[in-house]
Formats: structure tokens, sequence, C-alpha cells
């Protein structure tokens, strides 16, 4: 908390405010840029017409992986793996369809299967991480609002302390989830290309067009939970002195 607090000491509080909300704004962009490319190359059908299941479940086969289900998942952009009940999980815009997004989706997730099947360091980490993650993430939620009010109004800077510490490690956890989600990116792209269930050069660019603006979402979500650390930082370290 030291290193933290030497940092935001040197951040005004409004400029913190200034930050949340420049952040937030590229988060809307990135998102509405990510969904726009997804609708995009839902529309462009696949030249060796599997669907996204089929893609799944070849990419786990090839892998040597036997121990995963493909699944299919309510929801829009719900797709996710899943390592505790090892199942692959895919909404149905991607589990049915046999376009180009829905290849790049359904191998990206499949990507991190063989990192589980791997033990890829990074997953380990991040998955060993969970537990704690869930009850920061509880502790979030209460303490920074209620520690502030208390700060205000006692001067007591022990509450939004608690909470700031919390915040810090959802926020550690949401940049160990970066190299995860890349390199998932990586191994989905390096066996569509290899599988030529991507067939044509356009094809994979369009694949790694859609995984780029799927990670950059990634991206900016660890950019929000910093800024957000930084301005309930800012207020605790700054309102203290």
């Amino acid at each position: 908390m030291d290193n933290l607090a030497f940092i935001t000491g040197f951040i005004p509080y409004n400029s913190a405010i200034f930050l949340m909300i420049g952040v937030a704004l590229v988060s809307f962009i990135v998102q509405w840029r990510f969904k726009s490319k997804f609708k995009q190359y839902s529309e462009i059908g696949l030249l060796s017409g599997l669907s996204g299941a089929e893609i799944a479940e070849r990419m786990l086969r090839d892998y040597g992986i036997t121990d995963v289900k493909v699944i299919s998942v309510e929801g829009q952009l719900t797709d996710h793996y899943n390592p505790a009940d090892k199942t692959v999980n895919l909404s149905p815009d991607v589990y049915h369809s046999r376009s180009v997004a829905a290849a790049a989706v359904a191998a990206h997730e499949c990507g991190h299967a063989v990192q589980h099947a791997k033990a890829y360091g990074w997953l380990t980490f991040r998955s060993a991480m969970v537990p704690v993650i869930n009850v920061a993430s509880t502790l979030t939620q209460w303490t920074l609002t209620i520690g502030i009010m208390i700060l205000i109004f006692s001067n007591n800077p022990y509450i939004l302390a608690i909470g700031v510490a919390a915040l810090a490690l959802v926020t550690t956890f949401s940049f160990i989830t970066l190299p995860v989600e890349f390199d998932a990116s990586k191994r989905a792209l390096a066996w569509l290309n290899t599988s030529r269930v991507m067939q044509t050069p356009e094809e994979n660019e369009q694949g790694k067009d859609a995984l780029w603006w799927a990670a950059m979402t990634y991206v900016v979500a660890a950019l929000s939970a910093l800024a957000t650390l930084v301005y309930y930082a800012s207020f605790l370290f700054n309102r203290r002195d």
C-alpha cells in the first residue's frame, strides 16, 4: 500500500475522475468496435462450411484432448472455457454458426482448454486466484462506498483502505488475465491456419482481426479497473493527508 500511496499522492482527486471518464470513453469505443466486427464477420460464411461446435470438437481432437465437452449456453457473447468442469461453452451465435467469427471464437475458447491441458503457467496462476478474487470482489461492493462516507464524516480511513486493497487484488487479476487471453488467441490462430479450417489468407486476416478486437476488450477492462483503483486510492491518500 505504501507504493500505491506514493503514486496516488501525486494524482489530484479531480484528475483521477477525468482519468476514469477517459478510460470509460475508450472502453465504450472498443466495445462498440468489437461488437461491430463480430457482427460483420458473423455474416461471412466459412469456405470449409464447419460450425463453431464442429471446429471446437476438431481442435480438441487435434490436441488429443478427450475429457473436454463442447456445449451450447444461452446468451450473446457468453462464450467461455470452464476449467472446473472442463467444458467449452459456446453461445448459440457461435455454436451453430458457420461463419468466420464463430470459427475464431470457438478456436479461442479451445485455446484455453489447450492451456489447461498443458498446465500453462498464467492460467494456473489465474485459476488459483479465483477464490481470493471472489472474496475481494464482494468486499469492494460495500467497503468502497461506505469507506468514503466514513472517511468524510469521521476521518477514519480504515474501511476505505480495506476496499482499496481488495480493489488492488481485482485489478491485478484483470492484468493477469491479459497474457491468458492473448496466448489463447495465438494458439487459436496457429491452429486455424495449420488445420485449414480457414482456407484463404483473407479468412485468416478476418479471424485475426476479430480476435484482436476481442483481446482489446480485456485490455480496456484492465485499464478501467486500474483507473477505478487510482480514483479510490487518490481519494483515500489525499483525503487522509
